[in-house]
């Protein structure tokens, strides 16, 4: 059985990863999917949220469940979260996957990565308090409004990147996509595994039986399986 640490990205809570934690504990394993600070259900005050807000979030999961070996997936912004915490809590994972993710260098933040037409976005979206991002029309009702501090802070990596297992899954199937150069640059990284999947950026809905073999396929691939 693996454990499954499950990060949405902007805009998100648990309950986009709500299929496939299911078909996750279906298969055996344990899946924990959370919402970041400012995006349940009853959002939080969000003044003062932004990244390291997000990371405190999953490595007080780690700590209050006692998790380890811990598989920990993200989707999109989620990368940037996972990245701190795998800064700061090594000895708790497993290994990583990033679901069309960022997978960001030290002192990068959502903001350098996500392209120009993403940041225009934000600016657009933000005008209404300056604090928090609203969703596009026509999403799904329950995204919220995203703290715009974890949008732009940068990242800070404390140590020597530890050597996990790092799994980046390349959705091929929209033209918008932030993430062609970063898959170019790790397809070529040894120290990767590089999958594609013919779907647009909700590879959860979208691919769902690919995304979850890929979950599956790594935890089966390591050493304690």
């Amino acid at each position: 059985m693996a454990t499954f640490v499950l990060i949405p990205g902007g805009w998100r809570g648990g309950w986009w990863y709500a299929p496939l934690a299911a078909r996750l504990r279906q298969a055996g394993h344990a899946a924990y999917a959370l919402s970041l600070s400012g995006l349940e259900e009853t959002p939080a005050p969000t003044a003062g949220i932004n990244l390291e807000t997000h990371i405190a979030d999953v490595l007080e999961l780690l700590s209050v469940e006692d998790l380890s070996e811990v598989i920990l997936c993200a989707h999109s912004y989620g990368g940037m979260v996972a990245s701190g915490v795998a800064d700061r809590a090594p000895e708790r994972l497993a290994a990583l996957i990033y679901l069309d993710a960022f997978a960001p260098d030290d002192g990068q933040a959502w903001w350098d990565l996500a392209g120009d037409a993403y940041r225009q976005l934000v600016i657009a979206q933000a005008g209404h308090d300056g604090l928090t991002v609203l969703p596009r029309d026509g999403v799904d009702p329950r995204c919220r409004p995203h703290p715009l501090g974890s949008f732009v802070q940068r990242l800070r990596l404390t140590r020597p990147r530890p050597e996990l297992p790092r799994v980046f899954v390349y959705a091929t199937g929209w033209s918008a996509t932030p993430f062609a150069a970063q898959y170019d640059r790790l397809r070529a990284d040894p120290t990767w595994t590089v999958r594609t999947l013919a779907s647009a950026h909700d590879v959860v809905n979208q691919a769902p039986d690919e995304t979850l073999e890929v979950l599956i396929e790594t935890a089966r691939k390591l050493p304690s399986a």
